[in-house]
């Protein structure tokens, strides 16, 4: 039997712990929801590796926090890897069967973002062993990235005051630095009618029709969105997916609701969206009988400048491993954008391809996986600049 380098053995542990990320849905089996299962597991590798490992959050939701420390005054570097995955119907392969075939890595999470927790592991067990970190390292399996981003909140809170110097997101951006990427707002609008017999129309109020006028003006209203781009990101974009609505054939529908995916632009928050969808309502004539009744944002945008010190010390240790230093945007959301938010500079790099995440066929080159272990290596035995005095 091949023995396998570590890091492929932690990441074939990884995809075999379930922990799908139910996203709303209650028709699930439960023995492969949540995260407790898998940050136990990354609580108990990190423990082996000499590490305090924290378990936060709650109702099965559960992040583990964990801190290696350099020595006074070190530059402190947050990663953060999350532990959920999306769901796993219409899969080709065995979701929970990590099957190497060729030089790849097969199941759910393989790619997202489990080859990037297995990584870390593997550098820091390779960089405690020769007794060489040069900076404080913050380990973070976070929960609830593919939704609402739970787990950060939880890991900020666990925190508190302490903050580290900069953040680096594991997600599937093929090595690439991400500096920029949009953020993801969701909207949920509600037309209400007057229910009565189809067989007379008139005596009520259809709500499909009225919230398919609500839809087209949105639509149509969007298309201004395209004329002011951002000078990285391009423009914002709008889409509509999900419309509920009616009983049965016979009854005019009192109560209709649209779903609307908004991407957002570093300079937008979630106040503008909600400005923006109803100044729209408001020009169709329907105030009163659509109404925006929920609008949050899942994600918020990123941004970090092209000369942050996050940026110079990622593209350095790409290059070091003899990896272009490329730097680059993506147009999904990720959880740097929530570190951001928070005060702290952030940026995305990890193994995997975006386009084969949440696929049926999910997959993470190992040459990949063995090169993210290398960057680490890089990051944390590279030397660092000292914080001031009173840091983390």
């Amino acid at each position: 039997m091949k023995e396998w380098p570590r890091s492929i053995r932690a990441l074939r542990e990884l995809v075999a712990i379930p922990s799908v990320n139910p996203m709303g849905r209650d028709d699930l089996p439960a023995e492969i929801v949540g995260e407790q299962a898998i940050a136990e597991h990354v609580a108990g590798e990190l423990a082996r590796l000499g590490l305090d490992a924290a378990l936060v959050g709650r109702g099965g939701r559960t992040s583990v926090v964990a801190e290696a420390r350099a020595g006074a005054g070190a530059e402190t570097l947050l990663v953060a890897s999350h532990l959920d995955t999306v769901p796993v119907d219409g899969m080709e392969i065995d979701p929970f069967d990590p099957v190497v075939e060729g030089d790849r890595v097969f199941g759910r999470g393989a790619c997202d973002t489990k080859a990037g927790m297995a990584a870390l592991l593997a550098a820091l067990f390779r960089v405690l062993e020769r007794g060489r970190l040069r900076r404080n390292l913050i380990v973070v399996g976070e929960a609830d990235e593919e939704l609402r981003s739970v787990g950060v909140a939880d890991v900020l809170a666990h925190l508190g005051d302490r903050r580290p110097d900069w953040v680096l997101a594991t997600e599937p951006t093929e090595l690439r630095v991400i500096h920029a990427h949009k953020g993801v707002v969701h909207a949920r609008l509600r037309a209400q009618g007057r229910a009565c017999h189809s067989s007379d129309p008139g005596a009520g109020r259809n709500a499909i029709v009225l919230l398919a006028r609500a839809i087209l003006a949105i639509e149509r209203d969007a298309a201004i969105l395209a004329t002011r781009p951002h000078p990285t990101l391009g423009p914002a974009t709008l889409s509509i997916g999900v419309i509920r609505g009616g009983q049965a054939p016979n009854i005019v529908p009192d109560e209709a609701r649209v779903w609307v995916d908004r991407r957002t632009l570093p300079e937008e928050r979630v106040a503008d969206v909600r400005a923006q969808l109803e100044a729209t309502l408001r020009a169709e004539g329907l105030v009163g009988e659509v109404v925006v009744e929920a609008c949050t944002e899942e994600k918020p945008p990123l941004e970090t400048p092209r000369d942050a010190r996050p940026i110079h010390a990622c593209l350095a240790a790409l290059e070091s491993v003899g990896r272009p230093g490329e730097l680059d945007h993506v147009a999904f959301g990720t959880d740097a954008g929530v570190f951001a938010r928070a005060g702290v500079p952030s940026v995305v790099l990890g193994p995997g391809s975006i386009s084969l995440a949440h696929t049926a066929r999910e997959s993470v080159p190992i040459d990949e996986v063995e090169t993210m272990v290398r960057i680490f290596e890089r990051l944390l035995e590279g030397e660092a600049p000292l914080r001031a005095p009173g840091g983390l």
